[in-house]
């Protein structure tokens, strides 16, 4: 196994107590423009067609259809504000600042009925307690552009990890993507067998959408704006195998958290670490190793080295090495 390690850039720091207010606030505007993906978007499985993604911007739908063409819908922390774009060449901007919930949602909507548009939503956040309207919510109203600029240089940090973990992966595995119910950033590898039924349980949200969530045995991984004073990366594994909480997993900042059924591991000990990359790189393979050992998934036929054909590449000849120092090979 071979890993490619090309950051030089340091890794933003954001204490989550510094920014809660502007989260809470950019989770609701997060959730308001994924129930738009939601709405136009055919159903693919365990709720990929919901996601966002991260974009050298910031936060976007990506494509989606509506009736004989696409619209996209992108939140720039760069520019500070929301693209709406149709293909026929209409486009449609909403400012990003410190107001209401309410009055975004309302802007939002009517910039997407100028568009030709017409979105019904549950209107309504999800995962969350309490849950009130879009319409009705005058609590969140505070956008700090400073932090959100920065959680999204987090996230670019997160999604580039995240990626290099999934090019090991041959066997059914979901994209890098941001899901707007909890507010983070995952990638989901999957065994390929059936899982026992999900018994649900997160507020505001039908048990059958858990029950399609994790309707396979999976491992995944992600980052998100808790868990640790800065975020954390996560790792969990559903069924959890017998012995998963009691495996070791590296670095030493890693542990496994009873309350949240999963590893994590502090963004802050990433950040400060000598080589972020490699330290993100070893919970994730640990992680996902204790997963699919313990639960007996067939490895060999699931896995492959990323830079497996070499003789055919060109280019300067940087260097691939795995989390354990393994051999190193011409990297793309």
């Amino acid at each position: 196994m071979t890993t490619h390690f090309g950051s030089t850039q340091a890794w933003p720091r954001l204490r989550v107590d510094d920014w809660t207010e502007t989260r809470d606030t950019l989770h609701m505007w997060t959730q308001i423009i994924g129930k738009v993906r939601l709405a136009h978007a055919p159903l693919l499985n365990h709720w990929w067609q919901v996601t966002l993604y991260v974009s050298p911007r910031g936060l976007t739908t990506g494509a989606i259809p509506h009736r004989g063409g696409l619209v996209d819908l992108e939140l720039d922390f760069a520019a500070h504000r929301l693209r709406l774009r149709s293909s026929d060449g209409g486009e449609r901007l909403v400012g990003l600042s410190s107001r209401p919930v309410a009055d975004f949602y309302d802007e939002t909507m009517a910039a997407l009925r100028g568009l030709g548009i017409e979105t019904t939503i549950d209107a309504r956040p999800n995962e969350v307690d309490p849950a009130t309207p879009f319409a009705e919510d005058h609590h969140h109203s505070t956008y700090d552009p400073d932090a959100a600029h920065l959680f999204w240089r987090q996230l670019v940090h997160a999604d580039r990890a995240l990626g290099e973990f999934r090019s090991h992966f041959v066997g059914k595995v979901s994209p890098v993507h941001f899901f707007w119910g909890a507010m983070d950033l995952a990638c989901t590898r999957f065994s390929g067998r059936a899982a026992p039924e999900h018994p649900g349980g997160a507020p505001n949200c039908g048990d059958w959408v858990m029950v399609e969530g994790y309707s396979r045995e999976l491992s995944s991984a992600g980052f998100w704006p808790g868990g640790g004073e800065e975020g954390a990366f996560y790792s969990y594994a559903y069924p959890e195998p017998e012995g998963f909480a009691d495996h070791p997993v590296g670095p030493d900042a890693a542990y496994y958290s009873a309350e949240n059924r999963q590893f994590l591991l502090p963004y802050e000990a990433v950040a400060a670490a000598e080589e972020p990359d490699r330290t993100v790189a070893r919970f994730l393979h640990d992680t996902y190793r204790a997963a699919a050992d313990l639960g007996g998934w067939d490895r060999e036929r699931l896995e492959d080295d990323p830079h497996r054909w070499p003789q055919h590449r060109s280019g300067p000849g940087r260097q691939s090495r795995s989390p354990e120092g393994g051999t190193a090979l011409p990297a793309p």
